[in-house]
This record gives C-alpha cells, structure tokens and sequence, in this order.
C-alpha cells in the first residue's frame, strides 16, 4: 500500500512539473519564455530588437505601396533576412562601443529623455506619466528603453569618430560642375512633309510585297483563345433580388451625415500669442499693408500648417459666426481660441447641401441588391466547387446553378464582357487546355470558371486582307525617308551665318541650354547631340515623325564664380561629403562585423517569423 501511495505521489509530481511548464509558455508566448536571438561577441541579440525592426519595417512598407502586406510576401521580397541582418549589424556596433569602453553617463540619458518630445505633456514639460504609458504601449521598461537609449547614442558617438572630418576635395565639386554648367545656344527647325520638293509616289505593287515581307510583325494577327466559360456577377442577380423598403431607410438613416451636409467653409487659421499682436496683424491686412501669405511666411509657416480644411459652424467654436459671415477671401478675426488669438481667413464657402430619402432610395437599393448577391454567390460557391470536384462540366455548372454560360474570343487586348475583370483576363492568359475547370473569384464579388477550347496562334495574315493597313504604313514610312532626306539636303546649305527663314522653314533659337534642358518637339536625344556638335556645325536629326535641322551657335564655358554654381558647388559638396562618410561609416561597420564572433539561433528566428504569419 506504501508502494502504490509514493507510486502515485511521484506521478502528481511529474504532472504539476508538466503543467506549471506549459502554464508558462502559453501564458508568455514565444518571447515570453526566450528573450535572446543570439550574441555578437559579448553582446547579447534581444528576439524584441529583431521583432520591433520587422514590425516597423512592414508598417514602412504598407506605407509606400498604399497597401495591405502580409509577412509571407515581404518574406518572399527578403525583407526578414534584410531586418536580421541590420539588427546583428547594430549588435556588433554596440558590441565595439562596449569593448572601447564608449559610454555615457546617467545625466546625458535623462536629457534625452527629458527633451524627447513624445515625453511631454501639451505645456511642453516632460510628463512622467506620458513616458511611462507610451514605454507600456511599445512593450518596454524604462530600464530596457534607457539602456537601448545609453546604446544608440554611444553607437551615434562611435560613428562621429569615425566620419568625423570627411570632406570631399573642392576640385571635385569643380570638375562636375564644370561639366554640367556648360552651355548651348542653338538654331533648330523642323522639315515636314510640306517643305518635299515633290510628293511621294506610288507605292507599286512590288513596292508593297517587300515592305509586307520586311515588316512581317505589322500584319502579323496577335494569338487568339477561344473561351467557354461560366459566370455570375452581383449585378446579374441584383434585379432579382426583392429589397424591404424599411433597409433602404435604414441604411439612409445611417448615412444621413452623408446626405444632409451643412454650409460648411474651406478656412485657414492663424494663432498668435497676444491678443495685441493678431489686433495689429488683422488691421496690417484690412489696410493692405500686407496679407494672410505674408503673415503665414513671417512666422515661419507653410500654408499646410495653418490650414484647417472643411470645417462646419460645430467645428469652429467661438469663431462660427465670424467666419460663416465671411465671403470667400476674407480674413476675420481676432477670434479667441484655445490656441490664443486667432485670424481666420476664409478660402471658400461650401453651401449645404441635402439628399432626400426618395432621391437616395434607388441607388441604395441597387446597393442593398447588391450586397446581398455576393452574400448568395458566396454561399453558393461552395456548392458549385463540390459539383466542379464530382467531375462537372461548365455546361453542367450552368444548368444546376446561376452561373451563366458563354464564349469569347480573346485577344491581348480584348477587354469586353467577362474580360473587362483583370482576374478573368489573367486566368484566360494561364488556361491550359485538357485542365479541369477552376471556381475563380471577380473584383466585384463575382465568380466564375473557364475552358480553354482552342488556341489560334499569331499568324502572318494574307496580303489582300491587310491591303488598306499596309498602303498606309508603306506610305508613312516613305514620306519620313523622304523627309529625312531632304533635312539633309537643307543642312548641307546651311551655314554659320544661314537664316535657316532662308530656306522655307519655321526656325526657333534656344540660348542657354544645359545637358539637363528639355526642348519640347525634338527628340530623346536632342541634348546629347546638341553637346557633341562643334561651333557652326549643322546636322539633320530624325524625329517620330520627321526631322529637324540645327545648328550650334556657341558653346559658354561654366563659370564656378556665379552665385548659382557657387551654390551648387555647396550642396554639391556636402551630398558628395555625406556619402562619402556613409560609404566609410558602412566599410567601419562591415569590418566590425567580420572581427566579431556572431552566433544567430536560427531555431528562434524561424519561431519569431512563424508567429508573424
């Protein structure tokens, strides 16, 4: 009995082991139970650091493309092995400050923090209640974040030392700008069909056949793909869809903010810190010494700053009645605000406007019938993907459900019916004839399935049947050699003292031109010819449709002593300086992070990016 009582005891005690063990990984999570992603060196690889850089590096993502991104397509683009890398890369570093011994005190750690200004309250004071909620909100203590802190600016301390001093020699700015300061002046004049001494003849018959045989992709029919497929869209039920009236006024009542839209007004406000100043300010304006521009420059600020948008009477407080008085460019005020006193100046006046329920009620049925065909087609949808599994042929799908069956020929650029939807196109392009039909889903809810009948590949078409097509492009063809032609017949009567007016043409001179000057009418490479060409040298230039005569007049050497390329020559030094000292800080840091022993635990890596998907 003793026996089976500690037989007993000793399995209690394996299970409760058991138990407080998954208690605590379920309870922390992946990072709750790991905190470390590896070492560089002495330096330890916190899983936060590398989870934090993938988070932030998403949302930048998301915010470039405008759109949505999952992890496993940022995974696919590489991002997680860009993210690791950066984050081991600032290890090492931090590991190098530590070995240099380069620190910083505790008084400069709580300066940053007292002047960082998501820290402080609105009276501008460091709030340590405001700190402490927003470590919270990142998942930070404040002994974690103020030691990360003490690690950046050292890190920022270790890269001043290093491209402390880096400046780019003055004669490089010098040389580049000498190149790009040169200048052109130039005659030029286009040679059109009109300036032929005679019109094109023919074409002969002959003629045509070569040119037929030499541009066979002109004539050439594009593949087609011959489609059967079976289709149902929200709009094709929608009509026999019965709407209650009381959802269409309910849903009217939803929007009303929408449909009833009061006066409202597109205004700009300007605050000022004493109700003498904005005094001063608005009789400056009402006497026209100056205007609301010119206040807003003075302080400082851009019109985007000051600009309140469209706002209504609720919006403005104290000052509704000033500013809904107000025609379209006034500037009233002062007004007094919660930001002191204030002009207002008034960009334009939005008049009411209101839809009543009998005006809405058609389009928001329509709406309503709508939104529930894509409730129908998606309950539907699993039916037809378990009729398409049993071996059922479009033709089948269209007679058992609402999919509608129909052919179309498709071209490249076939855009009508079913092939106005991008997914449609897309699948009809992928379709492979002999594979079992697919249930697919529409932009607008819709659903479909297509077969690939038949491909017609692209083909030469016969001569008779492109008759008309290839007398016009032989004869555009012909008129731009000719024309070409003659642009070179006039540039060799062309001169250095030639009025190219002389010659029956239009000609425009440009003065001033720099590598990086566009002159619209001529061609791509207008410029680049322009500054290869010596003084008074003339040559005929092709164009899309046509030709063109110029001829360089002067060349001006850059002159590096005026103030637009003095200026140049400083914001070029200091972009050439700082990339310069970026390329030097990258070479420190790649080096850094060869002499350093780094050890990555991939099995935690994997783990982090799983709990990201």
């Amino acid at each position: 009995m003793a026996k089976q009582k500690k037989s007993r005891f000793g399995v209690w005690v394996i299970m409760i082991l058991l138990f407080v063990g998954l208690l605590g990984f379920g309870t922390g999570g992946f990072t709750g139970s790991i905190q470390r992603l590896g070492m560089a060196g002495d330096t330890e690889i916190p899983v936060s650091n590398y989870t934090t850089a993938l988070n932030n590096q998403l949302r930048s993502l998301e915010a470039q493309v405008g759109n949505r991104v999952t992890f496993a397509q940022a995974q696919a683009s590489g991002l997680d092995r860009q993210v690791l890398n950066q984050v081991v890369t600032t290890a090492t570093l931090d590991n190098e400050t530590s070995r240099l011994g380069l620190s910083i005190g505790d008084e400069r750690v709580r300066d940053e923090v007292l002047g960082t200004q998501a820290f402080q309250s609105l009276s501008g004071a460091f709030d340590r209640e405001v700190y402490r909620r927003a470590l919270t909100n990142a998942g930070l203590s404040e002994t974690e974040y103020e030691a990360s802190l003490r690690a950046d600016v050292a890190r920022t301390l270790l890269q001043g030392a290093v491209v402390s001093g880096v400046d780019m020699p003055p004669v490089y700015a010098d040389t580049l700008l000498t190149f790009m300061g040169e200048t052109r002046d130039v005659v030029y004049a286009p040679v059109t069909l009109d300036d032929l001494q005679e019109p094109v003849s023919g074409p002969t018959a002959r003629e045509l056949q070569t040119f037929y045989d030499e541009n066979p992709d002109m004539f050439t029919a594009p593949e087609r793909r011959e489609i059967t497929y079976a289709l149902l869209t929200p709009d094709m039920l929608a009509d026999q869809i019965t709407v209650a009236d009381d959802q269409v006024r309910a849903l009217y009542d939803d929007r009303i903010a929408q449909f009833q839209q009061p006066e409202r007004r597109l205004v700009e406000r300007l605050a000022f810190a004493t109700p003498e100043a904005a005094a001063e300010a608005q009789a400056s304006v009402a006497a026209g010494d100056t205007d609301f521009d010119a206040l807003v420059d003075a302080r400082g600020l851009s019109l985007s700053d000051v600009d309140l948008g469209d706002v209504s009477r609720d919006d403005l407080g104290a000052a509704a009645d000033a500013v809904f008085s107000a025609a379209a460019g006034d500037v009233v005020g002062p007004v007094e605000t919660r930001l002191g006193s204030a002009l207002f100046r008034v960009n334009a006046v939005l008049a009411a406007e209101e839809v009543s329920f009998d005006e809405a009620a058609p389009d928001l049925r329509q709406e309503l019938a709508t939104d529930q065909a894509r409730r129908v087609i998606n309950q539907s949808a699993e039916q037809i993907n378990d009729l398409i599994a049993g071996g059922a042929a479009l033709e089948d799908l269209a007679e058992r459900t609402d999919l509608e069956l129909g052919t179309i020929s498709m071209a490249p650029d076939t855009t009508e019916g079913p092939a106005a939807y991008d997914g449609f196109r897309t699948a009809a392009a992928a379709a492979e004839q002999g594979a079992f039909p697919e249930l697919l889903e529409l932009q607008d809810g819709g659903i479909f399935a297509l077969r690939l009948d038949s491909i017609t590949p692209p083909t030469l078409r016969p001569i008779a049947e492109v008759s008309d097509t290839l007398d016009t492009a032989w004869r555009a063809a012909a008129e731009r050699l000719a024309i070409i032609a003659r642009a070179e017949e006039l540039a060799a009567e062309v001169t250095a003292d030639s009025d190219l007016a002389s010659l029956g043409l239009d000609p425009v001179t440009q003065q001033g031109l720099t590598r990086g000057s566009f002159v619209e009418d001529t061609p791509d490479t207008f410029m680049q010819t322009v500054f290869e060409m010596d003084t008074a040298e003339v040559r005929a230039l092709p164009t899309a449709d046509g030709a063109l005569i110029v001829r360089l007049n002067a060349i001006t050497p850059a002159d590096l002593g005026s103030d637009r390329l003095t200026a140049q020559a400083e914001m070029l030094a200091e972009q050439v300086s700082a990339g310069l000292a970026q390329d030097l800080y990258d070479a420190f840091a790649n080096d850094v992070r060869q002499r350093t022993d780094i050890v990555i635990d991939q099995t935690v890596v994997n783990a982090v990016n799983a709990q990201m998907q």
